[in-house]
């Protein structure tokens, strides 16, 4: 009978350690796929702000409409990770400065 007890309380905690060893493991890879994400769609609106740029000019209603979508999307990432990319840098920064950028 205590070696029932005995084993049934090691294979619980046996579980117990595998299951937050995996947690562990899996949080910073969903971080790492999000993070991934969030300068996916900086990118994207870099791209769409650059040709709005070129088609009708630096200070056109469609660039500055492309400018705010930007800004939008860096103050998503900067909202969930203190930092922007910025893609003609290929990097992220860490200080919220994106308006002194472009």
């Amino acid at each position: 009978m205590k070696v029932n007890i005995f084993t049934k309380l090691a294979s619980a905690t046996v579980l117990s350690t595998v299951l937050s060893a995996a947690m562990f493991v899996a949080a910073p890879v969903a971080c790492a796929a999000d993070h991934a994400k969030c300068q996916h769609k900086i990118e994207k609106a870099e791209i769409k702000l650059d040709e709005a740029v070129r088609k009708h000019g630096e200070r056109s209603s469609q660039a500055e409409s492309r400018r705010r979508d930007l800004n939008a999307e860096r103050e998503r990432c900067w909202n969930v990770y203190k930092g922007w990319w910025d893609g003609h840098e290929h990097r992220w920064h860490d200080s919220r400065d994106w308006e002194d950028h472009h």
